[in-house]
């Protein structure tokens, strides 16, 4: 069964740092557009940091330019997601989500909701 497992959430002061892991089984990341996207309670979902295309062009939001790296291990089949200088902000649940299209750049896609898959998410708290 293909899925995506992400993982490294959890609690951190501002100005902390985490790194989110998104590890895929049954197929591999290599031949897929990525994504990190996160949702706040009351807010739509966003997209954080995007990789596509076999050059690997990353993407990132506005609010997290400088601060956030999105990154691939193809011998772990994971893509990461360094977040430094983290802010109350940044709280959300964030989700890393897979498409087979190796072109789209899923965080500037409008029907980023369909790709192919998506993980189950992982809460990110920060807060002193």
């Amino acid at each position: 069964q293909a899925l995506l497992v992400e993982s490294g959430g959890g609690l951190v002061q501002p100005g902390g740092s985490l790194t989110l892991s998104c590890t895929a089984s049954g197929f591999s990341l290599d031949s897929y557009a990525i994504g990190w996207f996160r949702q706040a309670p009351g807010k739509e979902r966003e997209g954080v940091s995007c990789l596509y295309s076999i050059l690997d062009i990353v993407d990132y939001a506005d609010s997290v330019k400088g601060r956030f790296k999105i990154s691939r291990d193809s011998t772990k089949n994971t893509v990461y997601l360094q977040m430094n200088s983290l802010k109350p902000e940044d709280t959300a649940i964030y989700y890393c989500a897979a498409d087979s299209a190796l072109l789209r750049n899923l965080c500037t896609d409008n029907d980023s909701g369909n790709a192919r898959y998506w993980g189950q998410g992982t809460q990110v708290t920060v807060s002193s």
